[in-house]
């Protein structure tokens, strides 16, 4: 029996130590295991600045999500090295994103997440206790910078920011006119023999160009000096308005999709050496490619510039106002379009305006549209400005170029939602949700548009020209003045008839000098500053176009010259180049002199009386000599008589050496100041120059030459 209670001690023994064993081990398992929030805790610090504001985010580590019962945030200026941090409300712990309000504007902030390093509560803690208390952990230090606020600083900017894309622009486009402006003009000249060709002329030039207005501008000034007809110049105005949507590509892929504003610097320093070229297109291509860079960089500052808006901005209360009545709000945003166009007077800064806005989500992509449409009638108060110093056919094609994109637009308008609808559905994405897809769908709208206009309306151009006609009526013979009016496009069937209609547009020509002389003489006498002004851009004016219709009488005259001439016929297109070079050479002679009266009055160097009546005296000598060629030119010219002429020359030169001698002894006795009298010296000598050049054409006309 004893050894039966032994055996059953230890059985009970091993039993209890058993128990004991396992209730050790589920107190272990029981407790928990907590591991410490560290600064490594807090990952992924990101911020975005607003206007007052700033959104925060951060992620935690795995291993201690759900660990931390509540957060905060503290912030303050990157200046504030020194000063205390602020601190956010407190924040619960399964939050990773919060909002900052009250923040100055246009400054650089730090901030950092914080909580208990045992992830307790933070409710009751005050944020001196923050700061001091070692139960605290933070992250690491996240960047917030927050924007400028509206004001006058902000508009500043953004109007900074639209003056260097135009600057850029403007540089680009110079600097490819220079380069291969001479080829685009060889171009216009060449490929406008009828409307179609037109087109592609124009849109070709604009597009290498980057610049309608240069295209539109350089049409207006061929059809005043008679190079190009009404018709011819429709289609080159159509063909620029198709080129022209090449700008809204560019900024729509390379301004927003690839950004290369980013690589601006870069490419200006491959453009900056080239500057130092003595090569004058060497040159011309640095500005090209320093106007490119500025134009995306422009494009950059723009978008920084435009501020993110809401919905609950007034703004686009503004704009979403109107969805009630469709149609009058299309026909508003047309016309606030045209208006900024013609404030900012180009019509690629307010495309790049436009898509910015419609890239910010600041307007939609229907409004976007109809601003594009008002951007197309607001691009022809350039040629309108450009026709106001032409003549009656300058102002008539302008107007041509008016009409088309305004009854363009007008038709555009009641048709836009079934263009948009067929826009979105070709482009990638939904341009009416998407910022990014509306900026090329926007393009792709203003392309389709114009190229569309142009097949609708190419075959109306003899129409709209007949309409340009009869609503800018012409003036006269002051208003017709500089267009070549006998000599045609083409050839006439025989030299002779093609030799006359080149002697009367030499005729037409001499008056046109002949009237520089009578302009002379009022700026001589003039003493109003603005009349002044106006007579010498008028007498430059006239250069400008003499040189011009030099050029068209030589190359008509060149071409006749191709065929089989009679000796007598010949010795007829010989004189006529003659009279011509020599009337181009008296223009030019006013318009030095002109510059030189010019540079006078700035300096304040004055005539007296005398001086301006001796002045007067020569040119009405002049005046003589001129009314005695124009005789002649009017003639046969085989029936000339030289003897007046001749005698009007003598006359010129004997006036010129009287007052000559006068003028040297006035210098002696120091009668008036040495500057004066030099410029007075030079006045003399160029009229008695111009009595020169004018018994030139006379003895052209006879035949010695």
């Amino acid at each position: 029996m004893h050894k039966h209670l032994i055996i059953t001690a230890l059985a009970l023994s091993g039993f209890l130590y058993s128990f004991a064993q396992n209730d050790s081990t589920d107190t272990i398992q029981e407790q928990p295991v907590l591991t410490e929030i560290t600064s490594e805790s807090f990952q992924n610090l990101h911020a975005k600045g607003k206007e007052a504001s700033g959104s925060l985010s951060w992620n935690l580590d795995y291993s201690v999500v759900g660990k931390v019962d509540q957060l905060v945030i503290r912030y303050k200026r990157k200046i504030d090295k020194d000063k205390p941090w602020k601190y956010s409300n407190v924040i619960s712990g399964d939050r990773t994103t919060t909002t900052i309000d009250y923040l100055a504007g246009a400054e650089k902030y730090i901030w950092e997440v914080g909580s208990r390093k045992d992830g307790g509560k933070l409710i009751n803690m005050s944020p001196e206790e923050f700061e001091d208390s070692e139960e605290m952990v933070w992250s690491s230090a996240g960047k917030l910078e927050t924007e400028r606020p509206w004001g006058i600083v902000r508009i500043l900017i953004l109007i900074g920011s639209l003056g260097l894309f135009i600057f850029g622009m403007k540089l680009m486009s110079e600097g490819l006119q220079q380069r291969a402006g001479g080829k685009m003009r060889q171009i216009l000249g060449g490929m406008t023999s009828n409307r179609y060709f037109g087109v592609i002329s124009g849109f070709l030039i604009t597009g290498l160009l980057q610049s309608s207005s240069a295209t539109t501008v350089m049409t207006v000034s061929f059809v005043n000096a008679g190079l190009l007809s009404l018709v011819e110049s429709a289609g080159v105005m159509m063909g620029a308005n198709i080129g022209t949507t090449i700008t809204g590509w560019l900024i729509s892929v390379f301004g927003f999709k690839i950004s290369i504003s980013a690589y601006s610097l870069v490419i200006i320093s491959i453009g900056a050496p080239m500057l130092f070229f003595a090569k004058s297109k060497t040159k011309a291509t640095a500005n090209t490619i320093i106007g490119f860079a500025l134009l995306f960089m422009g494009l950059g500052a723009l978008k920084d510039a435009v501020p993110n808006l809401d919905h609950t901005s007034p703004l686009i209360g503004f704009f979403t106002q109107y969805s009630d009545s469709p149609l009058l709000g299309r026909f508003m945003f047309v016309i606030l379009g045209t208006l900024v166009t013609i404030v900012i007077q180009s019509s690629s800064a307010a495309m790049a305006l436009t898509l910015t806005m419609v890239l910010k989500g600041i307007i939609p992509f229907d409004v976007g549209a109809a601003m594009i449409l008002g951007e197309n009638i607001g691009t022809t108060i350039t040629a309108e400005l450009a026709s106001l110093v032409g003549n009656v056919h300058a102002k008539r094609s302008a107007r041509i170029h008016s009409m088309f994109n305004v009854i363009g637009v007008t038709w555009m308008v009641f048709l836009i939602p079934f263009f948009l609808k067929l826009v979105a559905a070709i482009v990638p994405g939904d341009p009416f949700t998407d910022g990014e897809s509306a900026t090329i769908a926007l393009a792709a709208f203003h392309t389709t548009f114009n190229l569309v206009n142009v097949l609708l309306m190419i075959g109306f151009v003899p129409l709209l020209v007949k309409i340009a006609t009869f609503s800018v009526p012409s003036k006269g013979e002051e208003d017709e003045i500089f267009r070549l009016e006998y000599i045609s496009s083409g050839l006439v069937t025989t030299p002779e008839l093609s030799i006359l209609e080149a002697k009367k547009e030499a005729a037409k020509f001499a008056t046109l000098t002949h009237r520089m002389n009578g302009k002379m003489k009022d700026l001589i006498n003039e003493t109003d500053t603005k009349k002044r002004k106006k007579l010498i851009k008028k007498i430059a004016k006239y250069e400008e176009i003499t040189d011009r219709i030099e050029i068209e009488i030589t190359n008509y005259l060149t071409r006749v010259s191709e065929g089989e001439l009679t000796p007598k016929a010949s010795l007829r297109v010989r004189s006529i180049l003659s009279i011509v070079n020599d009337l181009e050479r008296i223009a030019d002679i006013y318009y030095v002199m002109s510059i030189g009266i010019e540079r006078k009055n700035e300096d304040k160097v004055w005539f007296n009386q005398t001086q301006r009546d001796k002045l007067s005296n020569m040119l009405d000598k002049v005046d003589e000599a001129f009314d005695i060629m124009q005789e002649h030119l009017d003639k046969d010219y085989e029936h000339v008589n030289l003897d007046k002429a001749r005698e009007k020359e003598n006359e010129i030169n004997e006036l010129r050496n009287k007052i000559r001698k006068e003028h040297l002894r006035n210098i002696e006795k120091g009668n008036y100041k040495v500057k004066a009298g030099m410029i007075y010296s030079n006045l003399f000598a160029s009229i008695e120059r111009v009595g020169d050049h004018i018994i030139n054409v006379n003895e052209a006309i006879a035949g010695q030459i």
